[in-house]
């Protein structure tokens, strides 16, 4: 995240001749909103902020208090770049404040920013990595059908169909969005793909994780293809997981916290008593992590994602993996929470996630032995006694676990964490009472 001030955003924006900016935020299950103002009233929303209906989001706020002012941050305006010709359009990342000038604390941003602050107080500056995988469909032949893969690619492979094109104009997007990008590739399952981004401070990768999700789907669409981040959009393949790379690092000295050359697995106590803190907390972190009914057909067994809660280095099926450190680069010490998905709400998911690692360190939180087996093919009876937990197996179980987890709901905040349950409650609720056409072709011949 480069450092800006207004004046200098108001010089790019006259030398780039942008008409247009789009004031953008989060609602509190993480779509993106937005309001366009014409460039000349840019200079007043830096100084005076500007007001919108709260009321009319999902999760902000009731009627009788419904007005609220965007406040952008300079250091995240960005020329979109497939909105050049014409009118050049730009955008904005913005914090929510209250009429009282107050922060809004049902604002996903700000949660985070406060617990990043607790980090701070700490001692500790927080970076993550996350790790986004999608689907690129293509549109049913009927309108009324499913969509199909567009691909039979596999893991790795170089495809030689639309895939690989679309995938370069996506890394090309996201770089001229000011989003650094590691590597593209092919995932497992038909359709599905990944592209890494730099790993850096939370705050940053929240928002470039935001502004990922809406650069692929934009890049898509013009190709004719709806890219998806839905956790599960097909039965029988792997489904779409967001594995987030974490670390701490020392505000003092900017060296990181997690390494000790002398462990066996390259881990601090610190990292020791994160780890600790994010298993303790894994149950009541699932609903923010994992936030969808659909999120639930991806942890199941059989298709790469974690479902029990142990740590390990070699063993995928965990759900902290610690990768192997090299001797000569000690700052990228680092963890890989394997169970979050890109449908979560970035802010709120690197909130809960900072919020559980510092509630380990704080409480000194003993850590499990690692498990290096594969959990799946342990028995029920093994797992038992060996003390391994499983995460939820539904929306409602997460939910239910997100109101049993004190820490959790300090790490929302009570204003965001009341909202965030009503709204995951009426989820379940709705979906509860489908008939679905499984059941249809299951129960109907028959009964």
């Amino acid at each position: 995240m480069t450092e800006r001030s207004a004046d200098d955003v108001l010089k790019q924006a006259e030398g780039e001749d942008v008409r247009f900016v789009n004031l953008q935020f989060t609602d509190i299950v993480g779509v993106v909103k937005s309001v366009t103002i014409p460039v000349h009233q840019l200079a007043d929303s830096f100084e005076h902020g500007t007001w919108f209906d709260g009321s009319s989001i999902e999760g902000f706020a009731r009627i009788a208090e419904s007005d609220m002012y965007l406040s952008p941050d300079p250091s995240t305006f960005q020329v979109i770049p497939w909105e050049r010709d014409g009118n050049v359009t730009a955008r904005v990342i913005c914090r929510v404040f209250m009429p009282n000038g107050e922060p809004f604390a049902g604002d996903p941003r700000e949660v985070l920013m406060r617990v990043l602050q607790e980090a701070r107080d700490m001692g500790f500056d927080y970076c993550t990595g996350p790790e986004l995988e999608f689907f690129l469909l293509l549109p049913g032949a009927n309108g009324g059908d499913m969509p199909l893969p567009h691909d039979r690619g596999g893991y790795f492979d170089l495809s030689t169909d639309l895939a690989i094109s679309v995938r370069k104009e996506m890394v090309n997007a996201l770089q001229d969005m000011g989003i650094q990008v590691e590597a593209s590739h092919h995932e497992v399952a038909i359709g599905q793909h990944e592209i890494d981004f730099r790993y850096g401070p939370a705050l940053a990768t929240a928002d470039n994780a935001v502004t990922f999700k809406y650069t692929l789907k934009a890049v898509a669409q013009t190709h004719g293809l709806h890219a998806t981040f839905m956790p599960k959009p097909i039965f029988g393949v792997n489904g779409s997981g967001m594995h987030v790379h974490q670390s701490l690092f020392h505000t003092d000295s900017g060296e990181n916290a997690f390494v000790d050359p002398n462990d066996e697995y390259g881990l601090s106590n610190t990292a020791r008593q994160f780890i600790a803190g994010q298993l303790a907390h894994a149950r009541g972190m699932s609903a923010v992590l994992a936030s969808t009914v659909n999120s639930y057909k991806r942890l199941v067994p059989g298709y790469e994602a974690p479902v029990y809660i142990s740590w390990a280095r070699t063993n995928r099926s965990a759900l902290i993996r610690v990768p192997r450190i090299s001797p000569e680069k000690p700052r990228s010490a680092r963890i890989e929470l394997r169970f979050p998905d890109p449908a979560a709400n970035p802010y709120l998911a690197f909130a809960v996630m900072l919020k559980a690692g510092l509630d380990g360190i704080k409480n000194n939180t003993p850590l499990p032995p690692p498990v290096e087996e594969n959990l799946y093919h342990l028995g029920e009876e093994r797992r038992r006694e060996s003390g391994i937990n499983v995460l939820p197996g539904s929306l409602f179980e997460a939910v239910e676990d997100l109101q049993e987890d004190p820490v959790i709901q300090e790490g929302l905040g009570e204003t965001l964490y009341e909202r965030f349950v009503e709204a995951k409650i009426e989820e379940w609720d709705e979906y509860r009472m489908q008939v679905t056409p499984w059941e249809l072709g299951r129960y109907l011949p028959i009964l």
